[in-house]
C-alpha cells in the first residue's frame, strides 16, 4: 500500500504561482512512477503531469505545457508540481497518483494507470 498526502493548494490570483506537494509513504519511492491529475465542478478528471521513476522524463498535457513543472525528490519521497502563471482555468481539486513500475523510463498519462492516489488539494485562481 501507498499512502499519498498532497499540500500547498489555495487561492492566488491570476498569473501568481503555487506549488503542489505530495508526500509518500508505505513503499519504496523510487520504484513508482508519478503524476499529477485535476478536476474541476462539473468536469471529468484530466492529466496534468507526468514523471517517471528516474525523474528524467516528464510529460505534460498541452494546457499547462510552458508554465507547470514536475520534479521529484526521493530522498524526501515527495514529487511536487510547480505552477507558474496561474489562469482562472486552472481552478480545480488537484490530486497526485503513483503507478508501480518496473519501467524507469516509463510516464504514464492516463489515470487508470494509477493504482494510489491522494485525497487532493484545492487550487482557486482568481481573475
Amino acid at each position: 500500500q501507498v499512502q499519498l498526502v498532497e499540500s500547498g493548494g489555495g487561492l492566488v490570483q491570476a498569473g501568481g504561482s503555487l506549488r503542489l506537494s505530495c508526500a509518500a509513504s508505505g513503499r519504496t519511492f523510487s520504484s513508482l512512477a508519478m503524476g499529477w491529475f485535476r478536476q474541476a465542478p462539473g468536469k471529468e478528471r484530466e492529466f496534468v503531469a507526468a514523471i517517471s521513476r528516474s525523474g528524467g522524463r516528464t510529460y505534460y498535457a498541452d494546457s499547462v505545457k510552458g508554465r507547470f513543472t514536475i520534479s521529484r525528490d526521493d530522498a524526501k519521497n515527495t514529487v511536487y508540481l510547480q505552477m507558474n502563471s496561474l489562469k482562472p482555468e486552472d481552478t480545480a481539486v488537484y490530486n497526485c497518483a503513483a503507478a508501480g513500475s518496473q519501467f524507469s523510463s516509463s510516464v504514464y498519462l492516463g489515470d487508470a494507470r494509477y493504482d494510489y492516489w491522494g485525497q487532493g488539494t484545492q487550487v482557486t485562481v482568481s481573475s
